[in-house]
């Protein structure tokens, strides 16, 4: 491959480099591209490959205004505009593919280069991970290769030195770079990227269908990352509370206001929330979830320490939402109690006076669900809601009852199916199945929704809670200790709640044969790896105000400032500029590697006793080599290399001896009998 590329035309390899880096620019997009675009972007790469390959004429003018039609009008007809990002970054990548094709002028390559820039900048609307931003860093060097390459017109220098000159480049522009992560202001929120779509990620919802949350089972992303700041509670006390959810039609379970969230109750948190014992103090790293929860354990009574610029409140039925949804990673503080009791008093701090709420079921359904429900209620006369939970557990304990992730077609009973016919299902279904129970028995009752759970990442100290660790549990009301939390999954399946069966996505044939071959490998190498990435989140995506003021604090401000950064930064900007400037007067003269190994050439002949005028070319300094009183042995050694030196400069085709090979030829003659003392 690498023999074919060396004797192919210049312009003819340095269009298919540049065509293969467009490619890897394009390739994370395929997820997130419609399908036409990709196809249409792949066909366009290869169309234009084969014509350089081929030496053939680039397409006429109307051929390209013709498919830059169809690419507007497959656009608008995807998305139904032209604007936003999702249409819009179509569009890029469509502008890109298509530019390649009239790619005649260096004007032209310099609008690729542009535009293969921006394209790269898109692939961070959809994931800001490690493993996006190492390929985009593979991404820049290949353009910045490709630019290099287009700015040194004469000869053919190889795709190697220009990777190397690109690099050099990247390097140089580093500390800049470093400066401008570290010290230019944020502001929030303007600082995220914004998304087109309010569709969650988490899994979590204000609605839960019986089925729904099964799915969400055999996902194994992260949903987010836990550091305790002393001894964490128990694995099976991590309940991470999110949507709670009170009414229910039959088949489908809402939450107060209905909606995504945002028209949840405005009342206060609880006036009447009691807490006691030590609090539990925690952080959490939350991935996007395009929806306002923010998830934090029972119960969190104090403000949680969000970024400046995100606020924040607990509604009144301890559900922490932020004003807005949460479009990147978020890294807060909470603190929780995990003793704690409320809802012995109304909203307004008088005696309850209505419960109906969490006691109404529609009409018409789970006949014999309410038929059990009666005859717990002859079984247990005083209505006592603790003993009506208890046999209700005691049911689900030795009925013959089971957990699992298939639970199958769910009728119009749903509590039916579950109390006396399939007898299995997921955690939704045991919590909708109990609370109607409980409501029909006259205890009032409702869903709470959130993640249970999680693993402790031995590499970082981090708790990592996964999609899969989501988890459905009831709340039931007590007349004497107010709302109190009750797992009927733990009743049914004990494992799930806690740390003895976790819900996994099985293994690929890859990680499946590691994993037969070493148990713990695979385990390990994950850990790992999600530590790594935990460090990319914490240290780099998300860098916030508050850790820019700490910076300063511990550079001497006592009071940071915007003006502050504003004046450190300036101050490296300059200082940066100022070594630029004199690194630029010093390589002005300097700047082509071969005009400085020929520059080094006339020394060491001059200190060798050889006439070498500042301005001599290799052609001159050969004869002035063979008409001195050098050995002849070297006087060959050196004709042959100035020969080559010359070949190289202005006849490169089928040179077999590079710019770096010519110098380790040149280091090894033996100058030093020869050169003459200064």
């Amino acid at each position: 491959m690498k023999a074919t590329l060396a004797h192919l035309p210049r312009e003819t390899r340095d269009t298919l480099f540049l065509l293969a880096v467009i490619a890897w620019v394009m390739l994370p997009q395929v997820a997130h591209l419609p399908a036409w675009a990709s196809a249409l972007a792949a066909g366009v790469l290869l169309w234009r490959g084969w014509l350089a390959v081929g030496g053939r004429p680039l397409p006429g003018r109307w051929v390209l205004v013709a498919l830059l039609a169809v690419a507007l009008a497959a656009t608008w007809a995807t998305h139904r505009t032209l604007l936003g990002r999702d249409a819009g970054v179509t569009l890029v990548v469509m502008l890109l593919a298509l530019k390649t094709l009239e790619l005649r002028a260096r004007r032209d390559a310099l609008v690729v280069f542009f535009l293969g820039f921006f394209a790269l900048l898109t692939n961070f609307f959809h994931s800001q991970s490690l493993a996006t931003a190492a390929a985009m860093l593979v991404a820049l060097l290949g353009l910045l290769t490709a630019l290099v390459n287009a700015h040194r017109p004469v000869g053919q220098p190889s795709l190697r030195e220009s990777a190397w000159t690109a690099t050099r480049m990247a390097l140089a522009g580093a500390p800049v770079m470093l400066a401008l992560f570290v010290f230019f202001p944020r502001f929030a929120p303007l600082w995220g990227i914004p998304s087109d779509a309010m569709l969650g990620r988490s899994g979590l919802s204000s609605t839960m269908e019986v089925g729904a949350v099964a799915e969400l089972a055999l996902d194994d992303g992260i949903a987010m990352r836990v550091r305790f700041d002393g001894a964490p509670p128990p694995q099976s006390q991590l309940y991470f509370r999110g949507p709670v959810l009170t009414r229910f039609d039959g088949r489908r379970w809402t939450a107060a206001g209905g909606g995504d969230g945002f028209d949840a109750t405005l009342a206060p948190g609880p006036g009447d929330l009691q807490v006691r014992g030590a609090p539990v103090r925690y952080q959490v790293t939350l991935e996007p979830s395009q929806r306002p929860w923010l998830l934090a354990l029972d119960a969190a009574p104090r403000p949680l320490d969000l970024p400046a610029g995100l606020r924040a409140r607990m509604t009144a039925d301890l559900q922490w939402l932020a004003y807005r949804p949460l479009t990147d990673l978020l890294r807060y503080q909470a603190e929780s109690y995990p003793d704690f009791r409320y809802g012995l008093a109304g909203w307004d701090g008088k005696p309850r006076r209505d419960m109906d709420a969490f006691l109404r079921l529609p009409a018409g359904f789970n006949p014999r669900t309410l038929a059990l429900a009666g005859e717990l209620r002859r079984q247990h006369p005083e209505g006592d809601a603790p003993a009506l939970v208890r046999a209700a557990l005691e049911r689900l304990r030795t009925g013959g009852y089971g957990y699992t992730l298939e639970p199958g077609v769910v009728g119009q009973h749903t509590a039916d199916e579950f109390w006396f016919d399939t007898k299995a299902g997921f955690c939704e279904h045991i919590a909708s199945a109990f609370v109607v129970l409980m409501r029909a028995a006259g205890v009032p009752a409702r869903i709470v929704t959130g993640f249970q759970g999680g693993e402790l990442n031995g590499v970082d100290g981090y708790w990592t809670v996964r999609n899969a660790d989501a988890h459905a549990w009831a709340e039931v009301w007590h007349a004497d200790r107010g709302w109190v939390r009750v797992d009927p999954t733990g009743a049914v399946s004990p494992g799930r709640v806690g740390q003895l069966q976790r819900l996994r996505l099985p293994d690929g044939a890859l990680a499946g044969a590691v994993g037969r071959w070493s148990p713990t490998l695979l385990a390990q190498l994950r850990a790992t790896w999600e530590a790594v990435n935990n460090g990319w989140n914490q240290w780099v995506l998300n860098y916030t105000q508050s850790r820019q003021f700490d910076m300063l604090k511990s550079l001497g401000f006592e009071s940071p400032s915007w003006q502050d950064l504003g004046k450190v930064l300036a101050g490296l900007l300059t200082v940066a500029a100022l070594g630029g400037a004199a690194w630029a007067r010093w390589e002005r003269s300097q700047h082509d590697p071969w005009l400085r190994l020929l520059a080094r050439a006339r020394r060491r002949l001059g200190q060798a006793g050889v006439s070498a005028p500042p301005q001599a070319p290799p052609r001159e300094l050969l004869g002035r080599v063979q008409a001195s009183s050098l050995p002849p042995e070297l006087r060959r050694q050196l004709a042959d290399w100035l020969l080559a030196l010359e070949r190289l400069r202005y006849a490169p085709a089928g040179q077999p001896r590079t710019l770096a090979k010519l110098h380790r030829e040149f280091r090894q003659f033996s100058w030093q009998k020869y050169e003459t003392p200064p």
